[in-house]
């Protein structure tokens, strides 16, 4: 077995294994208060599942695809004073600029 061998045979159980330390550390790290955002940990799980499963890619491609979008209200209704079930609209004058 030559040491090319050896080194991909031990990187499939071996990168697992680091993801599991890197998120131990994270999780410790997160109850002293110092995580933000997304854990290292979970990005790289994403990307280690992806390699194996192709609706995995998809799933992240789609997720990455929306976060980019721009969120609209769901009432469909201005932000300002319209009330539709009253039947009343309160419009306020801009206020002039110094």
């Amino acid at each position: 077995m030559g040491m090319t061998e050896l080194v991909l045979s031990l990187s499939i159980p071996g990168v697992p294994a680091l993801l599991v330390g890197v998120g131990v550390y994270e999780l410790r790290r997160q109850k002293r208060g110092k995580g933000q955002g997304t854990p290292l940990s979970a990005t790289y799980i994403n990307e280690f599942t992806a390699i194996f499963y192709g609706s995995k890619r998809t799933e992240l491609d789609n997720r990455a695809s929306m976060s980019m979008m721009r969120e609209e209200d769901a009432q469909g209704a201005p932000p300002f004073g319209v009330d539709l079930e009253r039947g009343v609209v309160v419009l306020r004058p801009d206020k002039p600029e110094p």
